[in-house]
């Protein structure tokens, strides 16, 4: 792995107090190297995301991401691979785990761990050029980088194999038929529309789009006992807060005391 990763790999820029991190390899189709991800890694930790309250990520203008870049797989061993997830190899969980609220502006091509990176943030925007697909298997191996682990909770098991299997290409329409995207928008506007979502979710209050994550992340993988607990323990929590209490006393003041 490269000791001292390019910046311009990936850049980030601050749209009021939205973040916008795109991935910034043309000549490779954004194809994503182990230096593009130690780059990913340090655009999450910078001052200009750690400020902002929703995220996008996004590739340049006609394309998302490829996918891996496959030029690397040559050297790999199962000791370098256990190795890659330990350091930037990790950068999927990260971008799930963020506090904020995330949202992909999808075109052109979304392939392999440019969809996985795309299915690690909570919304998906593709423009109608998007292409979605996991051709991994097709060149021997898996996805690897919680492809599957959120590709199975999307769709379900049966859907899933077909995609990872029998489907190597997805269009746009055909990804949000089974739920893979949020909203398909006409080509050129997702960047926009997304950026448009990005700043919907960072005006409703923080820490309760923290805890709604949270919960329905858990409750994807929860008996229905537990995931309902989490549940009304994420409202007790907010529904005594300064913030829930304001907000209440604002909606009520706007419908003239109506309920």
């Amino acid at each position: 792995m490269s000791e001292r990763p390019r910046p311009h790999l990936v850049t980030v820029e601050r749209s009021g107090e939205i973040a916008v991190v795109a991935l910034n390899r043309p000549e490779k189709l954004n194809a994503i190297s182990s230096e593009m991800e130690e780059t990913l890694v340090a655009a999450l930790r910078t001052p200009t995301v750690a400020a902002s309250k929703a995220l996008v990520f996004t590739g340049t203008p006609t394309v998302f991401s490829a996918g891996a870049d496959t030029t690397e797989m040559r050297a790999l061993d199962a000791d370098s691979v256990f190795a890659h997830y330990r350091s930037s190899g990790g950068v999927y969980e990260e971008i799930a785990a963020l506090a904020q609220p995330s949202v992909s502006a999808i075109a052109g091509y979304c392939l392999g761990g440019g969809f996985e990176l795309a299915l690690a943030t909570d919304f998906r925007v593709a423009d109608e050029s998007a292409v979605f697909g996991f051709p991994e298997v097709g060149i021997g191996i898996v996805p690897s980088s919680g492809g599957l682990l959120r590709l199975v909770r999307t769709v379900g098991t049966a859907r899933a194999r077909e995609l990872v299997l029998a489907r190597p290409r997805l269009s746009a329409a055909e990804a949000l038929g089974v739920g893979l995207v949020t909203e398909v928008v006409s080509s050129g506007l997702a960047l926009e529309r997304a950026i448009e979502l990005a700043r919907h979710l960072a005006e409703l209050p923080r820490l309760a789009v923290t805890l709604a994550r949270r919960a329905i992340d858990a409750a994807a993988e929860s008996s229905r006992d537990a995931a309902l607990l989490i549940e009304q323990l994420a409202y007790a929590a907010l529904v005594q807060g300064d913030e829930s209490q304001r907000r209440i006393a604002e909606r009520r003041g706007s419908r003239g005391g109506r309920k």
